[in-house]
């Protein structure tokens, strides 16, 4: 989508002229007569730029200039003259103008430097957000030795290759959704441009139809500027949609629309705004189960799954625990400045016998966790969380040859305590030991079952 430029110009002769030669070049322009009505069309409409005349009638264009960067200190704002005074030049760069010309100025002249504020203001822009995602929690790549990670990276590649493809991520949480929408914009021909994220379950329903399209200046009782929404700030990129499954059935229909034709109107406005994005959701659910209880549009859910990428949960990929774990351990080891070694056998068994509800965003939490811990050369169970170390043990309690089938899991839990106890000739710190739990955990297992 081309950017709209206003220009400010009393000379109607001039004004024309610029309308003219911008709108050939393909950008939506705005014009205003004067000042006020200048800051009035600023305030309505979402702008790109502003060529802005010094010597106008009534407020002029340094006070103009004053009032733009007051409401928006990141537009990019060039002013003309017809007249060669330095003072107003010096005063106008100093608040703020990009550029200053004499309307006697080449054309070509004047439209490179269009192009350049709008190209420096982009990368302005871009910079801004590399910052914040390098200030949020940090992000590994797509990582995993199993069959599966690799059939879903050679998907990626795949899918990255064709950049208008919407796309419908699939698994549970903590699976690496998100790691997989990175992926394919980074791979893809849409890489150099914005990557613009939100969870749709994270806004109030009634906000979001206005953060995805933006909203005109008077559409509701707080909208006291126009305002562009995250599908006119990913033009060019890629839109992810996280936990799509949360959003509303009115709102279905815009988003549709979109997909289908790459257009849509912002709350309160009367055109089209056109747009060029890739679409790619994510659900934690069956999306198809939501279109089956009638909670998702079936229409939307196809135009979404035109590529699909199911992320199997951690422990259905158990080949995946151990080189996470040690990945992870070896990041977290130059985060806090610690030098351990690995994880002992005792520590692997517990990481692989989990079943990982958390899937691999728990793997990381607890790996930090033990890193923090560990004062040693290796990771060791007792600095693993608690549910970690007591699952072992009801996973060998809990086995088919250690009782009845249909015992109660209490039961098989204290039969299984008396025979380690037994086996230990009545020592707990050696029976804590074997049961891979803490001693104030065995004693108050011992008081639970009465067995004290």
């Amino acid at each position: 989508m081309k950017a709209t430029v206003l220009i400010v110009e009393d000379e109607e002769d001039v004004r024309w002229a610029l309308k003219e030669t911008l709108s050939k070049k393909g950008y939506q322009v705005r014009t205003a007569a004067t000042g006020e009505e200048g800051l009035d069309l600023a305030r309505k409409e979402v702008l790109d730029l502003v060529l802005l005349d010094v010597r106008l009638p009534g407020m002029n264009g340094i006070e103009v200039l004053r009032h733009l960067k007051e409401e928006d200190p990141d537009l990019p704002v060039i002013m003309i003259t017809a007249h060669e005074e330095a003072q107003p030049a010096i005063q106008a760069m100093k608040m703020g103008a990009f550029d200053y010309f004499i309307k006697t100025v080449d054309l070509d002249v004047l439209l490179l430097a269009i192009e350049k504020a709008l190209e420096t203001n982009r990368l302005k822009r871009e910079v801004a957000r590399l910052k914040a995602e390098q200030q949020s929690e940090a992000k590994m790549e797509l990582f995993g030795v199993s069959k599966a990670m690799e059939e879903i990276r050679e998907l990626i590649r795949i899918v990255a290759a064709t950049p208008r493809t919407s796309v419908l991520i699939q698994g549970e949480s903590g699976t690496g959704k998100e790691l997989v929408a990175n992926a394919i914009h980074a791979m893809s021909l849409r890489a150099d441009r914005p990557l613009v994220k939100i969870n749709c379950a994270a806004i109030p329903e009634n906000l979001l139809e206005s953060e995805l399209f933006g909203y005109e200046r008077g559409a509701f009782t707080d909208a006291k500027k126009a305002k562009k929404g995250l599908f006119e700030l990913a033009d060019g990129g890629t839109l992810f949609l996280d936990e799509i499954s949360s959003m509303r059935l009115s709102l279905q229909p815009k988003l549709l629309r979109v997909l289908e034709t790459g257009t849509f109107r912002r709350i309160g406005g009367t055109a089209d705004v056109q747009v060029d994005v890739r679409i790619v959701a994510a659900s934690n659910t069956d999306l198809g189960q939501r279109v089956r209880e009638g909670e998702f549009r079936e229409d939307l859910y196809y135009r979404l799954k035109v590529m699909e990428i199911n992320i199997p949960p951690l422990r259905e990929r158990r080949e995946d625990i151990i080189p996470l774990a040690k990945l992870f351990l070896e990041r977290l080891n130059k985060e806090f400045g610690k030098n351990i070694r690995g994880l002992s056998e005792r520590t692997e068994k517990l990481l692989l016998g989990y079943h990982w509800p958390g899937n691999v965003r728990e793997l990381r939490n607890v790996m930090e966790r033990a890193t923090i811990l560990c004062q040693g050369a290796l990771i060791e169970p007792e600095h693993l969380p608690l549910e970690l170390r007591t699952s072992a043990s009801l996973d060998v309690a809990t086995s088919p040859e250690s009782g009845d089938e249909d015992e109660s899991l209490a039961a098989m839990e204290r039969r299984h305590i008396l025979r380690v106890l037994e086996k230990s000739q009545g020592n707990k710190s050696l029976a804590a030991r074997r049961l891979n739990i803490s001693r104030s955990t065995l004693r108050e297992k011992l008081r639970q079952y009465g067995l004290q």
